[in-house]
């Protein structure tokens, strides 16, 4: 099975801010998977802003949709947008409060994905309603340190069996340790810094794609 990828966006982690627009379109030409916009500091507006230019470029011809537009918390910003999905973190609003709007709005093809540090967690949001989980931080990053250690490569792999739904790795993710991720059963892993700082995305992609 195709491993999911899923590029998380932080225009502070990119070369300058203003790449944001530029690294969102070069993902969707490289056919990633899934484009989890999450950009903190930024008004509603802005955001809005950004989110809709983002479902623009996914949605041209030559891409045929292959890239669905995530947005990180921001469920009103999401639907506002016309995105693909939200994704929920702990302070978010819940899974089932998200899931129960996607079915009173009838919007069957949205997806719902939640941040999960724990195995109870993960069974949590399938029971709940989420359609995905991201799970970590399973290897050590500054960017996780306040989730605590690292989960490892046992704990994926425990939360993969657990549940249905697909399980995304996160935390330290690098070319080099994501087979250990597929191979511990994750559906697929999701980065800043590796899909950021690639010098040349699509390959990235295909040598991540092939690793399965």
């Amino acid at each position: 099975m195709t491993p999911l990828l899923c590029t998380v966006t932080d225009r502070h982690a990119l070369a300058e801010p203003s790449l944001l627009s530029e690294h969102i379109a070069l993902a969707v030409a490289a056919g990633m998977d899934w484009i989890q916009i999450r950009e903190r500091n930024l008004s509603a507006r802005e955001l809005l802003a950004v989110v809709r230019d983002a479902v623009k470029v996914a949605a041209t011809p030559q891409h045929a949709n292959a890239t669905r537009i995530i947005v990180n918390d921001r469920l009103d910003v999401a639907a506002a947008a016309g995105a693909g999905g939200v994704h929920l973190g702990e302070a978010s609003i819940p899974v089932a409060a998200a899931s129960a709007w996607r079915r009173d709005a009838n919007l069957r093809e949205f997806l719902i994905g939640a941040s999960c540090h724990s195995v109870g967690a993960v069974r949590g949001a399938e029971r709940d309603g989420a359609d995905y989980v991201i799970f970590g931080p399973v290897f050590s990053t500054p960017s996780k340190e306040q989730f605590g250690a690292p989960q490892g490569i046992n704990r994926l792999a425990e939360a993969s069996k657990a549940v249905r739904i697909p399980v995304l790795a996160i935390g330290g993710i690098t070319e080099e340790n994501a087979g250990e991720c597929f191979s511990a059963g994750a559906a697929g892993i999701a980065a800043i810094r590796m899909f950021s700082e690639a010098r040349d995305l699509a390959e990235l992609v295909a040598r991540l794609r092939a690793a399965r």
